[in-house]
């Protein structure tokens, strides 16, 4: 049976999954959008440290206000909680749990209390799976839960590609994604972010807008951070030079995304790229590749060769070389595709199989002994994507857990900051112990 039909039967049945949506941020509205019109499924609450806004989600995409109660306890049929605290959702009855915060401290702790709890997390949060994911998978699944990526992110949806292809036979040569991009983004701040996003004056005046998420996501701190979730999911080694970024369109992915001995951008097969959908000068690239995701594969024979060049494979000009492509993303609407797979099925849509890249902080100017880290998408450091052992040998501190940190030694642009040079707060502990956890595993891979 397909999926669909396994949730209508438990719709049938009177036995929905049951839903419980931590964050209230665009995800997880996108979500709630959906929510109602997926049979077999029930949204039993959802948990944010402002519920005001929580409650402007709900009422931002038609929910009813009188079917919303204030806490788990006054749960009834057709009832949904919105809450303050996330652990009393948690706690509640519920099968899965849908991390939403974007923080990755805070989801690392939400996600330990819903593998402890015996319910299923499903990921949004790819901050924390990029800096513990491999730590948290494995104490998913000793506990006989599912940890996945959420279907409809990129991450997701690149690993389904990359299981597509060596399902049919293929040896994966690089998986990645498009994203604008030029070389001074990893210089950009809050400052000066809304110059290089096409959003109307009206809007960036508004203040619905975070100037510190769109920097990450412009300043190359979001694309090493997906790249290396869909890495470890899917065993592939970053180059040593992080994410290339080379411009291209859609018919010149297999081009770019082979190794540079045969004239493409790649240090290695087997490896994660992002490529450009701006020209070095500063152009839109016609056909791009801004929203989609592919997956480069290699031909085993010449007879797969020729296939290529008879099908609309988007092969590179030798033949041997040829990329799939899926030009859309449609975020939190597809997340029930990750809900039912991990409740009805017990698959994940993508989770980390070791510990294979890492996203270490990198300085955008010269950094003084003294100053404060202000994390992703701030004014100091972006996240560079990096092989892990390189960066476990190396000692580099995770981009995720450069917030609010102090400098004791300077770093100079373009140098990745190191464990050594910064103090780490002793609040940090669970999620430190989980990273331990994390480097633990790079010796396996």
């Amino acid at each position: 049976m397909n999926l669909h039909e396994l949730l209508r039967d438990r719709e049938t049945e009177g036995n929905p999954i049951r839903v419980g949506l931590i964050g209230s941020g665009r995800f997880g509205t996108m979500y709630l959008s959906q929510a109602r019109n997926i049979p077999g499924v029930r949204v039993v609450g959802v948990a944010d440290i402002n519920v005001a806004r929580a409650k402007e989600s709900f009422e931002r995409v038609g929910w009813p206000a009188e079917d919303l109660v204030d806490s788990v306890a006054d749960l009834a049929p057709g009832k949904t909680a919105v809450v303050a605290d996330a652990m009393e959702l948690i706690a509640a009855d519920v099968d899965v749990i849908v991390e939403a915060t974007g923080n990755p401290v805070v989801g690392i702790k939400h996600a330990l209390a819903t593998i402890e709890a015996g319910k299923h997390i499903m990921m949004v949060t790819v901050e924390s799976d990029a800096l513990a994911g491999p730590a948290l998978a494995k104490r998913a699944k000793d506990a006989g839960v599912v940890y996945a990526l959420a279907y409809g992110d990129q991450p997701a949806l690149i690993v389904e590609l990359v299981d597509w292809a060596r399902t049919s036979g293929f040896d994966v040569v690089c998986a990645g994604k498009g994203a604008k991009y030029l070389p001074g983004y990893h210089q950009m701040n809050p400052d000066n972010v809304w110059e290089h996003w096409e959003f109307s004056e009206e809007l960036k005046a508004s203040g619905q807008l975070n100037p510190n998420m769109h920097t990450s996501f412009r300043d190359g701190t979001k694309a090493a951070i997906e790249m290396a979730a869909v890495a470890n999911a899917a065993g592939l080694r970053p180059g040593e030079n992080g994410l290339t970024f080379t411009p291209g369109d859609l018919e010149e992915i297999a081009t770019v995304c082979r190794p540079q001995s045969v004239g493409g951008a790649l240090e290695l097969e087997g490896t994660v790229d992002v490529m450009s959908s701006y020209t070095r000068d500063g152009e839109w690239i016609p056909h791009n590749t801004q929203e989609g995701v592919f997956v480069v594969v290699k031909a085993t024979n010449d007879y797969v060769s020729e296939c290529f060049q008879e099908y609309p494979w988007h092969p590179d000009p030798t033949g041997q070389y040829a990329a799939l492509y899926r030009p859309y993303h449609y975020v939190g609407l597809e997340l029930n595709m990750s809900i039912a797979n991990a409740a009805l099925r017990g698959v994940a849509t993508g989770a980390p199989a070791g510990f294979y890249a890492d996203v270490v902080a990198t300085a955008k100017k010269d950094l003084a002994a003294g100053e404060l880290l202000d994390g992703e998408g701030g004014f100091a450091v972006y996240g560079k994507l990096v092989p892990a052992q390189t960066s476990v040998e190396q000692g580099y501190l995770p981009v995720a857990l450069a917030h609010h940190v102090p400098l004791k030694n300077p770093v100079a642009q373009g140098e990745s900051v190191k464990w050594s040079d910064v103090e780490i707060d002793d609040s940090l502990a669970q999620a430190l112990e989980l990273r331990r956890e994390t480097e633990a595993l790079v010796a396996k891979v």
